[in-house]
């Protein structure tokens, strides 16, 4: 349920991508009442191809093919909604706001789309979905951070997303118009401020808006895994859908190539970097 791309010929470097929430493979066992594509709203659709030519420039892309509203691998394990939970959960439970509003480790809702399910999820359930997707993800990605720093004395983790163009009641922001991208560095905690300038940069001189941790600061994929004094750099990026795909039928827009050769040049200006 996960997938990794890596280069083929020529040197690697010590840039790590990876995109936890673009996957679209629906499990079986997933027993959802929403329709399907209302369900998809959730997926960060197509940003693992939006970056899908790192591996040419010397980097690695590790992408989920599960959906993130089936389990979130950018949350903790311990973010649990127990009310969704038919029995005791046998482990220690801190709920973020993230779970308060329906989108913790097991989403509930789909933002302002509606509960998907309608029925509780058992213990096995649950478990199973953090054996098979959230664990898995994990130690893909914690590995592939790894290998870079021992090759390289330093790694570059770049954590992709997209974002809805408009906020609405149930986000962070409240339901107002985004910028084209936000970077997230946890406020300064997770990426030296040479990288974060860099891709603020690159992206301001290619015409885009870019703005700084508002309201995206990052989440447990960039927090788990950086350590800027000792070289590991994470930062999230969340790219504005409009920019690329019709956001009501998700089909990709004639803004979808520009973006797309906009990201593979950034991947290489900071694989060069790093």
């Amino acid at each position: 349920m996960i997938r990794i791309e890596q280069p083929e010929h020529g040197p690697r470097t010590a840039l790590v991508l990876d995109s936890p929430h673009s996957g679209c493979v629906y499990p079986a066992d997933f027993r959802f009442k929403l329709d399907a594509m209302t369900l998809r709203r959730s997926e960060d659709a197509y940003v693992d191809d939006l970056f899908g030519a790192a591996p040419a420039v010397g980097g690695v892309l590790l992408h989920a093919e599960f959906p993130r509203c089936y389990i979130d691998p950018n949350r903790a394990l311990d973010d649990i909604d127990t009310g969704m939970i038919d029995g005791e959960w046998p482990a220690p439970v801190t709920a973020s706001g993230k779970t308060a509003r329906g989108a913790g480790l097991i989403w509930r809702q789909v933002k302002r789309y509606g509960e998907i399910y309608d029925r509780k999820l058992t213990v096995d359930e649950v478990t199973r979905r953090i054996e098979q997707c959230w664990k898995p993800y994990h130690l893909a990605l914690s590995s592939l951070l790894d290998a870079a720093y021992e090759r390289h004395g330093r790694v570059l983790h770049l954590n992709c997303h997209s974002m809805a163009s408009m906020g609405d009641h149930t986000t962070e922001d409240g339901p107002v118009p985004r910028p084209d991208f936000i970077l997230g560095d946890l406020d300064g905690r997770s990426c030296a401020p040479a990288y974060v300038d860099a891709v603020r940069d690159f992206l301001q001189a290619a015409g885009y808006r870019v703005v700084l941790n508002d309201p995206y600061k990052g989440q447990e994929l960039i927090r788990r895994y950086s350590d800027p004094a000792a070289d590991r750099h994470s930062l999230q990026i969340e790219i504005n859908r409009a920019l690329y795909m019709d956001e009501a039928t998700l089909a990709r827009t004639e803004g979808y190539r520009r973006l797309r050769e906009t990201l593979t040049s950034l991947c290489a200006r900071l694989a060069s970097l790093a």
